[in-house]
Order: structure tokens, then sequence, then C-alpha cells
């Protein structure tokens, strides 16, 4: 896996349910996935304080915030697999959706100029 050959969502689908069925053994629970969810977003959360905002680190603490949004990635799409969701089609649906629903609505907040 290079940038030079980039994975599609399916690819990245079919690669976690791979090692999930063979290293992994099998899915953890739903609900097992849904606080593993809840703690790789406290551990995203983590770095963005002590990184963009004013926490401190600890002494040797890592702040690999790629990792933390990979480690993140990985439980989102495991959930997804679970439930037979196809990312690549759910994604476009997003994309959609937040497209025609928001078509003026930013450049029209004044917050944001």
């Amino acid at each position: 896996m290079t940038t030079e050959n980039p994975l599609t969502l399916a690819q990245v689908q079919e690669a976690v349910d791979r090692w999930i069925r063979s290293i992994g053994v099998r899915y953890f629970s739903p609900l097992t996935n849904l606080a593993i969810l809840a703690e790789e977003c406290g551990e995203v959360a983590r770095v963005i304080a002590r990184t963009d905002g004013e926490q401190s680190s600890k002494p040797g603490e890592r702040l690999d915030l790629a990792d933390e949004l990979a480690d993140l990635l990985w439980v989102a799409i495991a959930i997804a697999n679970q439930h037979g969701i196809d990312l690549t089609e759910a994604f476009r649906r997003n994309l959609e959706k937040k497209t025609a629903r928001d078509a003026s609505r930013h450049i029209q907040n004044p917050k944001l100029t």
C-alpha cells in the first residue's frame, strides 16, 4: 500500500474484514465496538488538546494524530462491516445530502467571514 496505489473505501473495508477474520479471530460485539469507538475519539481529543489546545504533554507521551485517526477509522469501518454498510455508497449519499442542505448555509454565515 503506497500513495501511488491509494485504496478505495471498498478495499479498506475488505482489508479490515480480512484482518479481523484472520488475525483478530472475529468481530467484537457491536456494543464493544461502540465503546472502542468512544475510546478512540477520546484519544484523538487527547492529542488535539495537547497539540492545538492549552494542555501540555506528559513526559514520554506519544502524540500521533495520524495513528489515532487511523484507529478511529478502523473501528468505524468494523462497525460498518458488521452492519452490512457499503461505506462508498453511504459516503456518496452523505456528500450529496450535505451539498444540497448546505449549498449556501456556510457562505452566508457571518461567523465564517
